[in-house]
């Protein structure tokens, strides 16, 4: 008798690394914070060398910076470093947003139930906002942004998207550290245009919530 394939394990160092990601992305560690070997293997429980091949990786993907005592840490983005993530942030998103949107018409059940699950993730950031919850906020935050973009059936434009969040996630903690994000709820501007079937209109939201979380790190920036 044949037996079901069993899925295969992910692999510790994988596991270890994605983990290690979302740490940098979600803000349980903020730009300037020190990273150890040690401290990481502790916070999750992993042997050392996944630990460093995953530190390794991060730090090639320019998510952890490496000093020149090999002290490594979260890096704080430069005036001109922002500039060059807005470019390419306003460059690449707003057109994986029109590309979902033309996606998700195609099959009026699947605009529905993309629309349905972005407004549900939106939930979620409106309740870590009033809870004041940073990595709340930030990985919901995310989880709307690529529940939409990985609808665009476009893999070279999401994993450039993905190295760009890498290097911009972190900073994105002022917007809680100021009081949580101020001006309209453009996520829900972007779920209303998603449900009219109008890519333009939820490509402009897109672009808008990028500005105003763009807007808010640069005033930290300068401050």
């Amino acid at each position: 008798m044949d037996r079901k394939a069993q899925p295969a394990k992910t692999p510790e160092h994988e596991t270890t690394y994605r983990r290690l990601r979302d740490m940098v992305l979600y803000g349980w560690l903020a730009p300037g914070q020190r990273v150890t070997i040690h401290g990481i293997a502790s916070a999750l429980d992993a042997g050392m060398t996944p630990v460093r091949e995953a530190i390794r990786r991060l730090t090639a993907e320019g998510a952890l910076a490496l000093h020149d005592n090999r002290r490594v840490s979260v890096p704080h983005l430069t005036p001109a470093q922002l500039d060059e993530l807005a470019f390419a942030r306003l460059t690449i998103e707003p057109q994986l947003a029109r590309l979902a949107a033309r996606e998700a018409v195609s099959g009026p059940g699947d605009l529905a139930i993309l629309a349905g699950q972005l407004a549900d993730i939106d939930g979620d950031v409106d309740l870590a906002i009033e809870r004041g919850d940073v990595q709340g906020y930030l990985s919901g935050n995310a989880r709307f942004h690529f529940a939409l973009y990985e609808a665009a059936s476009a893999p070279i434009l999401l994993s450039l998207t993905r190295a760009l969040w890498l290097r911009f996630g972190p900073s994105l903690r002022v917007v809680m550290d100021n009081g949580g994000p101020s001006g309209p709820d453009l996520h829900r501007q972007a779920v209303a245009a998603l449900r009219a079937g109008d890519a333009a209109g939820l490509a402009d939201a897109i672009a808008q919530d990028i500005e105003q979380g763009l807007t808010r790190v640069r005033r930290a920036l300068k401050g």
